[in-house]
C-alpha cells in the first residue's frame, strides 16, 4: 500500500475538508479511504464536504480527538480547528464503509453497520480486517454486532474524544457525522494488516473481586465493600476527594485492570466518577465475580510503552503507513511532556507516514482475540507496502 499524511489548522470547515484533502492526497493517484481525524471545532458536515468536493471517490472514516492530532509534521491543533488525514491506495485493496446511529440497541446497530459496510464494498464475503469509530458508551456491544455478522476477525480503532472533557464528540463516515453512533470500515486486501493492542501498566499488590454492579460499567462493590472506599483505601486517598469526576485524573496513573480469559494480558477499566453512594463508573465493561487489579504507570514508561508497541510492530513487519490510536488519559497525564511523546514516537516510526488520534476508549487484538476494549491504551496498527 501506498500512504499519505495531511493536515489543516484553518478556521472555515469547509475550506479545512479543501486544504485537508489536498495535502493528504498528494502523489496518490486513486486514494482509497481516508482516516480522518480532527477537531470539535469544525462543523464536521461541512468538513467533510470540502473534502469529497475535492476527491469524491475517496471513502473516509474516522472521529474527533482530544485537543490535537500527530503526525510526521508535529502535534496539529488549533484553537480555531485543526484536522488530519491519512489516505491509503492500493491496486488490491477494496474498501467498505458505513455509519450508523446507536438506536435502542447497540448490538443491532452493530449488525446493521457490518451489512451496510458490505454492500457498500460490493462483497459478500467477510473481510480480513476492520476499522472501528464509535462514541463512548457501547464499545463493547457495537463489536459483538459487527462480529455477528464478519465473525471474529481483527479489530482496530477506537472511541471519538472531544476538547476540554466534553461530551460534544463526534464520529464521522463519507458525508455524515453522528453524536451517538458507531462508523466502519471494511478491509479486503492481499496485504497485511498487523494490530499490536497493549497499556504498558505494572500490577500492583492489591487485588480485589468485583461483588456488586449496575448494569455493565458501574461498580457498586469489591470484596463486599463500597468500591470507591476500596479504591481510595488502596491508594491512600479519602474517598470524598475522589467524588464525581475528581476520580478521572486521579485514576490515570493507577486505574482498574481485569485480565483476559488466558491472561494474555490486562484491559483497564478506567475510574471516572466517583458517586454519592460511593460506587464509581468506569470507562469499559465490567462483570461481577471477577477480579480487579490495581495498576500504576509512570510518565516515563508511558512515553517507553509507546515506543515499544511501535517496535513491536515492526518486528518482521515492514510497514507503508502506521494510524496509532492513543489514549487521551495518557496525553492529558503526560501533559507538557506530550512533546516527548512526540519525538519518542517520530523516532522509532522513522520516515513512515503516520497519524496519531487521541481517543476515550482504544480496540485492537492479542494472539487469539478478535476484538478488545480497553481505556488508557494504545492500538497501533501497520498496513504492510
Amino acid at each position: 500500500m501506498k500512504a499519505m499524511v495531511g493536515s489543516t489548522i484553518l478556521s472555515s470547515s469547509y475550506d479545512a475538508g479543501i486544504e485537508l484533502a489536498k495535502n493528504s492526497t498528494k502523489g496518490l493517484r486513486t486514494p482509497k479511504v481516508g482516516f480522518l481525524f480532527g477537531s470539535t471545532k469544525y462543523t464536521q458536515a461541512e468538513l467533510l464536504r470540502g473534502v469529497k468536493s475535492f476527491n469524491p471517490d475517496i471513502k473516509i472514516i474516522g472521529c474527533t480527538s482530544d485537543e490535537a492530532i500527530m503526525t510526521p509534521d508535529g502535534i496539529i491543533w488549533n484553537e480555531d480547528g485543526f484536522a488530519g488525514m491519512m489516505a491509503l491506495e492500493d491496486n488490491e485493496l477494496t474498501v467498505g464503509v458505513a455509519l450508523t446511529e446507536r438506536g435502542t440497541d447497540a448490538r443491532v446497530a452493530g449488525r446493521r453497520v457490518a451489512k451496510e459496510a458490505m454492500a457498500n464494498a460490493e462483497k459478500k464475503y467477510p473481510p480480513v480486517a476492520f476499522a472501528l469509530f464509535t462514541t463512548p458508551g457501547s464499545e463493547e456491544e457495537y463489536i459483538k454486532g459487527i462480529q455477528d455478522v464478519l465473525g471474529e476477525i481483527p479489530v482496530f480503532g477506537g472511541s471519538a474524544a472531544s476538547d476540554n472533557n466534553s461530551t460534544n464528540w463526534k464520529v464521522v463516515c463519507e458525508n455524515k457525522a453522528t453524536t451517538d453512533g458507531c462508523a466502519i470500515a471494511i478491509f479486503y486486501t492481499t496485504k497485511k494488516i498487523k494490530n499490536v493492542f497493549a497499556n504498558n501498566y505494572d500490577q500492583t499488590k492489591n487485588i480485589g473481586i468485583i461483588t456488586k454492579v449496575e448494569g455493565t460499567r458501574r461498580i457498586l462493590e469489591i470484596n463486599n465493600g463500597p468500591a470507591l472506599k476500596k479504591y481510595a483505601e488502596w491508594n491512600s486517598i479519602e474517598a470524598e476527594d475522589l467524588m464525581n469526576e475528581k476520580l478521572t485524573y486521579a485514576s490515570i496513573s493507577v486505574p482498574l485492570g481485569t485480565q483476559t480469559d488466558e491472561g494474555e494480558t490486562i484491559l483497564i477499566h478506567q475510574p471516572l466518577k466517583g458517586n454519592e453512594d460511593y460506587s464509581m463508573d468506569v470507562g469499559s465493561n465490567v462483570t461481577v465475580n471477577t477480579a480487579v487489579l490495581q495498576l500504576k504507570i509512570t510518565e516515563d514508561k508511558m512515553i517507553e510503552g509507546l515506543v515499544k508497541e511501535v517496535n513491536g510492530l515492526k518486528d518482521d513487519f515492514k510497514a507503508s503507513a502506521i494510524l496509532v490510536v492513543h489514549s487521551s488519559g495518557r496525553k492529558r497525564y503526560l501533559d507538557e511532556r506530550i512533546d516527548e511523546d512526540f519525538v519518542a514516537l517520530k523516532n522509532a516510526i522513522g520516515d513512515v507516514p503516520f497519524i496519531v488520534t487521541f481517543t476515550n476508549s482504544e480496540f485492537g487484538i492479542v494472539d487469539h482475540s478478535g476484538a478488545l476494549v480497553g481505556n488508557l491504551s494504545l492500538s497501533v496498527t501497520g498496513f504492510s507496502e
